[in-house]
């Protein structure tokens, strides 16, 4: 008899279940990957493009409910068509449809969850160069880019979401046994029974769609909570693969394929909006600016939210042993994916007086100068520029370049470049600004795209109370200090505690896109996972233990002649 699918992935599922728990870093589908290709099940890029050439142009078929029409939303930024159309669903019918299927999804058990979970990221696995030209051609993001924003790396975070779950709802013991404080001590017994908060909705991120969306969606399946996926409408694509995959997997295994569905409409409809603000969804995640995170917490008060703000990025420059090595890694941070990858740094933070380094003094003008260099040797080359810039898809990012440069010096022109093989594509050197520390209003919004600003501060001391400040109140994904003094980088640590945020320290490889970003779970760690259900308790009296029979005469009487 086949194994069901918790025993065929156990071994991998409690692999990553120990090293979460002993603190180390497992990825089995990057590791499987770079050992043998082939093993990891994965298509030739050949083989991936005839399959999403195949998609193009035609209905993009899920056999949901409530379907009302068709709708088209997308459009590569490489020139690529013609565009796919999807079913355009009432949200209302897609609701209703997954709570119809989440009581046969919620007896099913974690172990029976978990081990779907994993079957999907699987098969995702072995689609994943089809999955990178599906970002590649809705977000921009260049081809290697993309790979490591939906293949393997993408897969091994969601797996580190699916054992998360798994870990956590294996702690909750299914029978209680314990005695009455009262009346003499009565024994007493229960259950303890894990309660999935009910529908879960993700808010599809425009740039990252897969990196940012599947650990909640994969944490929502494992603790019972079936998903309704609401991509951005520039990027719908690599959801809309993700979602199907799904289905097929538990249509499969006998469960409703309904336990995940896909609402995709217009952007004038504001469909995520909509299905936000519904009583019955529960659950809400989502990854991106902080006004829309702001707009969740504020009107979906009936579900628990998950917002990652991506927010100011921030880095506080005090001093360096290696000039050249900072310089560099501040301008491929800048270059990448146009800045649309969310993690560039968009605050320099760097005391007027200059700073100390391995070259001598450098001042705010030597900085600026130094990198407006580095970036024009980075980009120099067509071929190279291609690989670390991405194509812009949205007019916000051009409005901003233009914005941007009114506000202070320009130390970095934004000026488009040639791509090689796509030369209708929209790619932009990235914009870097002088400001100075007061300019409070200009580098306090979250800007879109490649821009950056070199702000000049006090002291570093006011550089890490402006870090303090400025990310408590609009978030951030990381910052970074650079620093030889190790009293610097203690008070560095101090100010990103009380910021909340993730801390950098002394690496040139800042996160600029998601091989290099912190891998662990978005959100508020462990709450990140135990928000997503509760534990219902049930308690009776312990029925008497059957009392022993005295012996019966006989039984005396062969006992004695025994002795």
């Amino acid at each position: 008899m086949r194994p069901g699918p918790y025993e065929r992935h156990r071994e991998l599922l409690q692999s990553v279940v120990r090293a979460i728990a002993a603190g180390e870093c497992r990825r089995p589908f990057t590791e499987a990957t770079g050992q043998d290709a082939a093993d990891a099940g994965m298509r030739s890029t050949r083989t991936a493009g005839k399959v999403f050439r195949s998609l193009l142009g035609r209905p993009f078929e899920l056999g949901q409910p409530g379907e009302l029409g068709r709708v088209r939303t997308e459009s590569s930024p490489y020139g690529l068509a013609p565009p796919i159309d999807y079913p355009r669903c009432d949200p209302a019918e897609l609701i209703a449809a997954a709570g119809r299927a989440a009581a046969g999804w919620r007896a099913a058990g974690p172990y029976q969850r978990a081990g779907l979970a994993v079957e999907i990221l699987r098969r995702l696995n072995t689609r994943s160069h089809e999955l990178a030209l599906a970002v590649h051609h809705t977000t921009g993001q260049p081809l290697q880019g993309a790979l490591r924003a939906a293949g393997p790396r993408a897969q091994d975070r969601a797996l580190e979401a699916v054992a998360q779950a798994f870990a956590e709802s294996e702690r909750v013991p299914a029978d209680l046994h314990w005695k009455s404080a009262e009346r003499g001590g009565q024994p007493l017994q229960g259950t303890c029974t894990l309660v999935p908060r009910g529908v879960s909705l993700l808010v599809g991120c425009p740039d990252f769609p897969l990196w940012n969306g599947c650990p909640g969606l994969f944490a929502s399946l494992v603790t019972g909570n079936p998903v309704v996926v609401a991509p951005h409408p520039r990027s719908v694509l690599p959801l809309a693969i993700t979602v199907r995959v799904a289905r097929q997997v538990l249509a499969e295994a006998g469960h409703s394929p309904d336990l995940v569905t896909l609402a995709v409409a217009e952007p004038e409809r504001q469909v995520h909006r909509r299905l936000a603000t519904d009583p019955a969804v529960r659950i809400v995640d989502y990854t991106g600016p902080a006004r829309f995170a702001d707009w969740l917490e504020q009107h979906a008060r009936q579900a628990v939210v998950f917002a990652n703000r991506t927010g100011l990025n921030t880095v506080v420059v005090d001093s360096t042993d290696d000039y050249r090595r900072l310089v560099r890694g501040l301008a491929l941070a800048s270059c990448r994916c146009n800045g649309t990858v969310r993690t560039t740094p968009q605050n320099i933070l760097v005391p007027e007086r200059g700073f100390t380094t391995d070259e001598g003094h450098k001042t705010l003008r030597d900085l600026g100068a130094d990198l407006g260099d580095a970036v024009d040797r980075l980009l120099g080359h067509p071929a190279r520029a291609a690989r670390a810039l991405g194509a812009i898809t949205a007019d916000e990012v051009r409005g901003a370049l233009t914005d941007a440069a009114r506000y202070g010096p320009v130390l970095h022109a934004s000026g488009p470049v040639a791509h090689p093989d796509h030369p209708y594509a929209d790619l932009r050197s990235p914009l870097l600004v002088r400001l100075r520390a007061s300019d409070e209003r200009v580098y306090t919004r979250e800007w879109p795209g490649p821009v950056s600003f070199l702000v000049g501060t006090e002291s570093t001391s006011h550089s890490l109370a402006l870090l303090r400040r400025t990310v408590a109140r609009h978030g951030a994904l990381y910052t970074s200090v650079h620093s030889t003094d190790p009293l610097v980088l203690a008070a560095a640590g101090t100010a990103a505690l009380d910021a909340g945020v993730h801390l950098v320290e002394n690496l040139d490889d800042l996160p600029a896109d998601p091989s290099s970003a912190l891998a662990e779970l978005p959100g508020s760690g462990v709450n990140f996972v135990t928000g997503r259900f509760r534990v219902v308790r049930s308690r009776r009296h312990a029925p008497p233990s059957a009392p022993v029979p005295a012996p019966t005469r006989l039984e005396v009487d062969a006992a004695l002649a025994d002795v």
